[in-house]
């Protein structure tokens, strides 16, 4: 028997029906995963860590690997899961579709695209993080523009627009691949793009991404009364005064600039955006007043979490293969387990009908 379920029936009552109870629990547990990403690396120990955090190292390698090297990679972890979050719980509000997300609306896939296309093209690169922005929003804004253009009358329709969301998608993965054939030698400098990983996060990145994520986040978190009008219809939306167009255009002008800035920092991290809302809603219910912050502290902890859990895999993965130096991508263990989660999705929505 659980501590919950021995406690009074007010406290229980406090924990179901207090949003501010259950934000406090998520802070708690973001604050959990970002320390054992923290201490998950390689390279110095966790004794090494908590003297560099505590101010008592000595040794300059720790405190560089710790301060200038763990520290900024967390931060854009759970900066960049932050904005997924936000990102997939918008666009599933605007477009009315539960499986909607960031990776299956041509967003992600357009920011990829823009991202390999001007690293190929010389204009940016891995390690340039402001001309990547740039160059993703460009390529995330085209991949929206097209779904929109393709929906026509019709976006209001969540199975049409879902079809035409994975349509878009697939052309524009076609088109990164072209990019890739035409400039080959740029595979290895793009190849985190298309995976999605943290490794070499730095300062730099951090202070790109952080204002840019606060800016966007923020007007979301604004639109949350539009938003939860559009998750009832367009109908009901205009009945309440609500111009359903303009509130959707908003909506995915915030969606796809929180998405751009989370890849250009981390790249494509599948099926973040589209999981993370259901957690969020399942938290908070229908009002996104509350479930937008709670799309951003589940979306920080699941980035934040796959990261540890990916730094302490490679530890194991280079003992059992014997191989000198190994690095699991967070972004291939994010669609790993969120491939299999999005079946349990389907299926129990499957259920229900």
């Amino acid at each position: 028997m659980s501590v919950l379920e021995t406690a009074p029936a007010p406290a229980r009552r406090a924990w179901h029906s207090s949003p501010a109870v259950r934000l406090g629990a998520l802070g708690v547990l973001v604050c959990a995963v970002a320390c054992a990403d923290l201490f998950a690396g390689r390279g110095v120990t966790g004794a090494d860590v908590r003297a560099v955090l505590l101010g008592g190292s000595g040794d300059p390698m720790a405190e560089h690997v710790v301060l200038q090297l763990r520290l900024p990679r967390l931060l854009v972890a759970l900066v960049a899961g932050a904005s997924l979050g936000v990102a997939g719980l918008v666009l599933q509000s605007a477009l009315r579709n539960p499986l909607a997300g960031p990776e299956v609306t041509g967003v992600t896939p357009g920011a990829v695209l823009g991202a390999v296309a001007a690293t190929g093209l010389g204009l940016a690169g891995w390690d340039s993080p402001t001309a990547v922005v740039v160059a993703a929003c460009l390529g995330g804004f085209a991949g929206a523009g097209l779904l929109w253009l393709l929906a026509g009358r019709e976006k209001s329709d969540p199975e049409q627009t879902a079809v035409y969301g994975v349509l878009v998608s697939a052309v524009l993965a076609g088109l990164t691949a072209v990019v890739l054939l035409v400039a080959p030698g740029e595979l290895g400098s793009v190849v985190q793009w298309l995976i999605g990983s943290t490794e070499g996060r730095v300062w730099q990145h951090w202070h790109l991404l952080w204002p840019w994520a606060a800016v966007w986040g923020a007007a979301a978190w604004l639109l949350a009364a539009p938003l939860t009008l559009l998750r009832c219809g367009d109908e009901q939306a205009s009945a309440a005064g609500l111009d359903a167009g303009r509130g959707r255009a908003a909506a995915l002008v915030c969606a796809v600039a929180l998405t751009a800035g989370a890849v250009s920092a981390v790249g494509a991290l599948g099926f973040v955006g589209l999981l993370v809302p259901h957690l969020a809603l399942a938290a908070f219910g229908a009002d996104l007043r509350l479930a937008l912050p709670g799309a951003a502290l589940f979306g920080a902890a699941v980035v934040c979490g796959a990261d540890a859990a990916a730094q302490l895999l490679s530890r194991l993965l280079v003992v059992v293969l014997d191989a000198d130096r190994l690095t699991l991508p967070v972004g291939a263990l994010t669609t790993f387990v969120g491939a299999g989660l999005l079946l349990v999705v389907a299926r129990r929505r499957a259920d229900e009908r």
